[in-house]
C-alpha cells in the first residue's frame, strides 16, 4: 500500500534485537545457487520450510520496525499499524521529519567513498531492511559491477522479500543471511559463500547498534566483527543521538512502547565513539550525519540532525 502521510522519521528496524535463549542459526544462500555471475533465490520459494516458517511470523496488526522504515522511505511494504506508529513518532519528535532522507543520503555518500576512494569491493550490510531504491548493492554495483554484497536481517517480512535484494549486476554477487546482530559467529559463517575474508570488507552497521541496549554487548559486536575481517576493512555506522535534540527521548520512549521486542537505545557522541574503539576514524570522524562529507544535492538542513555517523578503518 502506498504511504498515506507526509511524515518522515528515523529509519530504524534494520535488525531485530537480540532475543535471549534463541539458538544460534543462520540461513545462507544454498551452495547450488552461488555462481560468479549471480546469486538468486530459488524458484521453489514457497517450498522452502525456513521461509514458510518465517512468513507465519508476520503480523499485520503489530508494527514492525522494518515496515515502519519502509513507510517512512515511501515504500509499499507496510500496513496501517506501521503507518500509525510512524505518525506517532513524528508527533513526538518533529525533528524526525528530516532524518529519513538524511540517513539515506549519508548511506549513499558512505558507499561512494568506500568504492571510489577506499577501493572496497565487498560489503556486509547487517540490517538490510526491506528493499528500497538505492540499497547497498544498487549503489556499489552501479559504480563497480563486480562488487559483492551480503545482507543480514532476521525480520520475517524482510526474508519474504529477499528475492528482490538478490538481483546482482553481471560479474558481482549478492547474498542473504538470516541472523540477528548479536549472532556474529553465525553471520561470519553464513557470509563466506559470497565474501572473501582474506580481502577487505566494508561492514555496514546502519542503525543496528541502537537495538543492542547493553553498551558492552554493542561494543562486543563491533570488536567481534573487526576480528573477523582483515586489516584495511572499514566499518560504517549511524546511531540515534541522545545529546543533540531533547525530543528524541520521547520519540524513543514511544517507539519502545509500540515495539517492545524491537526496543532502541539512544547514545551520546562519547558513547558511540566508544563502540568504535580500536578503529581509525575517516575524516571528519564522528559527526552528525548531515555534516559527514555533505554533498551539494543532499537534503537541506540548517541544524545538526540527532544521528551520529562515522566511518572507520580497521588498522
Amino acid at each position: 500500500m502506498a504511504p498515506d502521510g507526509p511524515f518522515s522519521v528515523t529509519p530504524a528496524g534494520r535488525v531485530s534485537p537480540r532475543r535471549r535463549g534463541r539458538s544460534q542459526m543462520a540461513v545462507a544462500v544454498p551452495e547450488r545457487l552461488v555462481c560468479r555471475i549471480l546469486v538468486a533465490v530459488a524458484d521453489d520459494w514457497g517450498e522452502d520450510a525456513t521461509r514458510r516458517a518465517k512468513a507465519d511470523l508476520i503480523s499485520t496488526s503489530v508494527p514492525s520496525a522494518a515496515r515502519v522504515v519502509d513507510y517512512l522511505n515511501g515504500g509499499q511494504n507496510n500496513f496501517e499499524a506501521d503507518r500509525k506508529a510512524a505518525r506517532t513518532l513524528a508527533v513526538s519528535a518533529p525533528v524526525t521529519v528530516a532524518i529519513a532522507p538524511a540517513v539515506r543520503a549519508f548511506q549513499q555518500r558512505v558507499l561512494r567513498f568506500l568504492v571510489t576512494e577506499a577501493g572496497i569491493r565487498q560489503f556486509l550490510d547487517i540490517g538490510a531492511g526491506l528493499p528500497l531504491v538505492g540499497s547497498t548493492h544498487e549503489v556499489t554495483q552501479s559504480l563497480v559491477p563486480e562488487c559483492r554484497i551480503t545482507y543480514v536481517d532476521n525480520d520475517p517480512m524482510v526474508l519474504s522479500h529477499a528475492r528482490a535484494l538478490m538481483k546482482s549486476a553481471p560479474g558481482g554477487a549478492v547474498g542473504y543471511v538470516d541472523a540477528e546482530i548479536s549472532e556474529t559467529d553465525a553471520i561470519v559463517t553464513g557470509v563466506r559463500s559470497i565474501l572473501d575474508f582474506s580481502q577487505p570488507v566494508a561492514v555496514m552497521l546502519l542503525f543496528t547498534l541502537s537495538y543492542v541496549q547493553d553498551a558492552a554487548e554493542a561494543a562486543a559486536v563491533v570488536s567481534s566483527l573487526a576480528a573477523a575481517v582483515p586489516s584495511g576493512s572499514y566499518f560504517a555506522i549511524y546511531h540515534l543521538a541522545s545529546d543533540l535534540d531533547v525530543t528524541m527521548e520521547e520519540a524513543a520512549r514511544q517507539w519502545n512502547k509500540m515495539m517492545p521486542t524491537q526496543a532502541i537505545t539512544l547514545r551520546s557522541r562519547a558513547q558511540v565513539a566508544a563502540l568504535m574503539a580500536g578503529l581509525d576514524p575517516v575524516p571528519p570522524g564522528l559527526a552528525p550525519i548531515n555534516e559527514w562529507r555533505p554533498a551539494p544535492d543532499d537534503p537541506r538542513s540548517d541544524f545538526s540532525l540527532p544521528v551520529h555517523g562515522m566511518v572507520a578503518r580497521r588498522p
